[in-house]
């Protein structure tokens, strides 16, 4: 592999990133990053148009070619990772979009999603999912059965980003597990598609393209060859969602870390072995990549619609400038005064209002509250409610160490106060956070070449991590003061502390 190249391609929510990456030394060649604009309707709509999917991909392809200059000659592969959850029509033989991407976070379907999901009791979803209900694309079918029943009559293909992208590489229609899963169509301990999870919506099976075997490679089709200036026939890897291209590349820092992406979505992503016991509602499960077990993916109720909002508030409305000021506004102190805290559930319906949207608080206001503390509660909130879900897999040391990723894992402040809740856990945060899951994705050509580069973050000591102790423990009251009874918001169980786990 001395002297090849390899690219990688992430495509998430908001952006699609790609790097290319020397597969003798493993350093990164050049990065590409292009946004993806997302249409949000004041219905709750959430949408993107498939054209500016494959103009990113072309524009970001195109820009590492300009980057790497005659090192363009030796490229020999490409691995591709997506969001999952969101879904468009295609027409199947020619991948000609019929609709717009409809996003993972549209709103619009999730009271038939509800309704759907209080057809059986959670016993049922656990049964087939490993979690408390289904997938959220059997509401978005039994939406779409009722607005446009026409997309569902057998012509079209129903895809997420990772199908659509990887179809216009290979001409080749395959899905990730995960994104299955989230589609509603996945049979979790059986490995497989499920026509009888369709059949509560009244599809067929034929709906959905079949699922990924394991690191299978196709060739690059001649077409996208041709369109893109790669080598034809060089071998494609995937389509992965974008969590387990994340924890692939988290493998090389840890034996059995817990991998934490700190994007768009907050995410932890940890492996079990295939005897182990344990349950979370919200989880999503799927097989291990990398040996026998599973891989468990586990979203938080929070993310960074929460932060841009705080930033928004109380940094400033330009997010680029909001970013440029953190360093100032957290130099005096990163935590909030004795008091203050915040409920960060931002991307979770008001527990306390049924029908009304968003579940953040904020407690211990008072006239002389500052926005710069108000920042402040929301940041430590969010690395509070992360232990507050992962604190038995860390007690436990089913995993040996925390990485961190994404665009949050930048702030010194997230990485402070993480490496102080998880002491004596040791906390990593990667030194190019963005191509984390772009490397994940070569997995299959070299586990070296997709390990991420790290550095271990050094807990807080003294007063400053008694003041976390102590600001995690009065979290911890008013959460479960106010939302302890919310069964989404249980945190990660095993058998001492819950009857009847499974996974």
């Amino acid at each position: 592999m001395r002297g090849e190249v390899f690219i990688g391609i992430d495509a998430g929510t908001t952006a699609l990133k790609a790097a290319a990456f020397d597969a003798g030394t493993g350093r990164t060649l050049a990065r590409a990053e292009v946004r993806l604009p997302v249409a949000a309707g004041a219905d709750g709509s959430r949408e993107q148009d498939p054209a500016a999917l494959t103009g990113a991909l072309h524009g970001a392809i195109g820009d590492l070619r300009r980057q790497l200059g005659r090192r363009r000659n030796d490229i020999a592969g490409v691995g591709l990772a997506a969001q999952g959850g969101s879904g468009m029509f295609v027409e199947p033989r020619t991948g000609i979009p019929r609709t717009r991407l409809m996003l993972w976070n549209d709103v619009r379907p999730f009271r038939y999603l509800a309704r759907l999901t209080r057809t059986h009791p959670p016993s049922y979803w656990r049964r087939h999912t490993f979690r408390d209900g289904p997938g959220q694309g059997l509401g978005r079918f039994l939406w779409l059965k009722e607005t446009s029943p026409e997309l569902l009559r057998g012509a079209y293909l129903h895809v997420g980003v990772g199908e659509y992208l990887y179809f216009r590489l290979t001409g080749v229609w395959r899905q990730d597990p995960c994104h299955a899963l989230q589609t509603g169509c996945y049979n979790v301990p059986r490995r497989r598609l499920d026509q009888r999870l369709l059949d509560l919506v009244g599809l067929p099976l034929s709906l959905v393209a079949p699922l990924r075997e394991g690191h299978a490679v196709e060739p690059l089709a001649k077409s996208a060859a041709r369109r893109l200036g790669l080598p034809e026939g060089i071998p494609v890897a995937g389509p992965y969602m974008d969590h387990e291209a994340g924890y692939l590349s988290a493998l090389g820092v840890s034996a059995r870390p817990l991998q934490c992406s700190l994007g768009t979505a907050w995410v932890g992503n940890y492996a079990l072995p295939l005897s182990a016991r344990w349950r979370s509602p919200v989880q999503l499960v799927l097989p291990a990549l990398a040996g026998d077990g599973w891989l468990v993916v586990q979203p938080l109720l929070t993310g960074n619609v929460t932060w841009d909002w705080a930033l928004a508030q109380w940094a400033d409305a330009d997010h680029a400038r909001a970013l440029g000021k953190l360093d100032e506004l957290f130099a005096h102190d990163p935590l909030p005064p004795e008091g203050l805290t915040a409920l960060p559930w931002f991307n979770w319906p008001n527990p306390l209002a049924p029908g009304a949207h968003g579940g953040g608080a904020l407690l211990g206001l008072s006239p002389r509250t500052q926005p710069a503390e108000l920042l402040r509660a929301v940041a430590a909130a969010m690395a509070f409610e992360t232990f507050r879900v992962f604190r038995e897999v860390a007690r436990r040391r089913t995993v040996d160490a925390v990485v961190l990723s994404g665009g949050a894992s930048r702030g010194a402040f997230f990485r402070a106060l993480l490496a102080g809740l998880f002491a004596p856990l040791p906390v990593f945060a990667l030194e190019e956070p963005g191509v984390g899951g772009a490397r994940g994705t070569l997995y299959p050509f070299s586990p070296r070449l997709a390990r991420a580069v790290s550095a271990r973050v050094p807990p807080p000591r003294g007063r400053l991590a008694e003041r976390i102790a102590r600001g995690l423990r009065l979290y911890l009251a008013v959460f479960e003061r106010l939302y302890g009874r919310v069964s989404a918001g249980t945190p990660i169980a095993f058998p001492e502390n819950v009857k009847g786990s499974r996974a």
